[in-house]
C-alpha cells in the first residue's frame, strides 16, 4: 500500500504543473490526507524542471522524511521566534528559504559546542520539528516562485510576465522607493541615483544573485531601475554610481535580502493551500535581523 501510495503521488504531482489536475488527492481515498515530510517535498520537487538536482542545498536540516506532518510553517529564516510560533501552532514542518545554521550548506560540525546552535537544535529536536530549506527548487520553477511572490507582494502582477523585467506606469525613483517601503513594510532602503529620475522599466532580482548577474541584466535589458535584495558595495552599487557619473540615467534600489524574498515564502504557503488543502499551513514572516536607526 505504501508503494502504491507513493507511485500515485508521483504520477499525480507531474500533472499538477500541466493544469490537468488542480488537486489530485480529491479523487483518492480520504485516508491519504495524512502526509509525511518526504511526500510533501517530493510533490513540490516533481513540479520543478529537471529535478531532482544532484547537487542542492535544499536538504532536510532537522527531523525525518518519514514523520507525519501536523502543520506547515513557511518563512524566510527558521529563527527561534519562528520555531516557537510553529510549536504554538502545532505545526511540525518548517519550510524555510534560507539556511538554518548560519552558513550556506548548513554545516554544523564547527558549531557543535556553540551554545546558540545547541539551544536552537535542542528546541527543534525536543518538539520534533522538521526543517526543509527550499531555495534552489522554488527558484527553479518555470516561473521563479520567489520572484512571483515578490511581484504579488508589490502589487505588480499585471505588469509581470515570466522574467525579471516589468514595465510599470511612469513614476519617479523617489516614489518607487516609497511604494516598496510601504508594501514590504521596511523602514529604509538604500539606493543609487537621482530621486527625481523618471522610472518605468524595472529589473527585479530579489535576494543576492551576485554583482555580475545583476550588471549583465542591466547591460541586456537597459532598465531605468534595478531592484535587488543585496549586493557588495564594490560591485553593482559602484557600477551604477559610475554610470551616473558618466551621464547615464540608471538607478539601483537595495531592499535587503530578507525583505526582498519574504514574498517567496508566502508563495510557498499559497502553493500548499492550492495543492494540498488538507494541510494546515501558516506563513510566519521572520523579519529582518538588522535594524536601522
Amino acid at each position: 500500500m505504501k508503494s502504491n501510495r507513493r507511485n500515485f503521488i508521483k504520477k499525480s504531482s507531474l500533472l499538477i504543473g500541466t493544469g490537468l489536475i488542480v488537486n489530485p488527492f480529491s479523487v483518492y481515498p480520504s485516508s491519504l490526507k495524512n502526509y509525511t515530510v518526504g511526500e510533501i517535498m517530493d510533490i513540490f520537487i516533481a513540479q520543478v524542471p529537471n529535478a531532482p538536482f544532484s547537487q542542492t542545498v535544499d536538504t532536510l536540516k532537522t527531523g525525518s522524511k518519514e514523520q507525519q506532518v501536523t502543520g506547515v510553517v513557511t518563512t524566510m529564516f527558521a529563527t527561534v521566534t519562528v520555531i516557537r510560533k510553529a510549536i504554538e501552532l502545532k505545526a511540525n514542518f518548517i519550510i524555510a528559504h534560507e539556511p538554518t545554521f548560519y552558513n550556506h550548506l548548513d554545516e554544523t560540525e564547527w558549531l557543535e559546542n556553540d551554545p546558540v546552535y545547541q539551544f536552537k537544535r535542542k528546541l527543534l529536536d525536543e518538539h520534533g520539528i522538521a526543517v526543509w530549506r527550499n531555495h534552489d527548487y522554488v527558484h527553479s520553477l518555470k516561473i521563479d516562485g520567489v520572484q512571483a511572490g515578490v511581484v504579488k507582494e508589490l502589487g505588480w502582477e499585471s505588469y509581470y510576465k515570466q522574467n525579471a523585467v516589468l514595465n510599470l506606469p511612469e513614476t519617479t525613483l523617489g516614489d518607487l522607493i516609497t511604494h516598496i517601503k510601504t508594501k514590504m513594510n521596511v523602514p529604509a532602503l538604500r539606493y543609487v541615483g537621482d530621486l527625481s529620475q523618471r522610472a518605468s522599466k524595472i529589473a527585479l532580482i530579489p535576494g543576492a544573485a551576485g554583482g555580475r548577474r545583476q550588471i549583465e541584466m542591466m547591460q541586456k535589458e537597459k532598465p531605468d531601475v534595478l531592484i535587488c535584495g543585496e549586493s557588495p558595495e564594490w560591485e553593482t552599487p559602484e557600477y551604477v554610481r559610475n554610470a551616473n557619473e558618466m551621464g547615464e540615467k540608471l538607478a539601483l534600489i537595495v531592499i535587503g535580502h530578507s525583505a526582498s524574498e519574504e514574498g517567496g515564502s508566502e508563495f510557498m504557503a499559497e502553493w500548499i493551500k492550492e495543492n494540498l488543502p488538507e494541510i494546515p499551513v501558516y506563513h510566519v514572516p521572520s523579519g529582518n535581523s538588522l535594524s536601522v536607526k
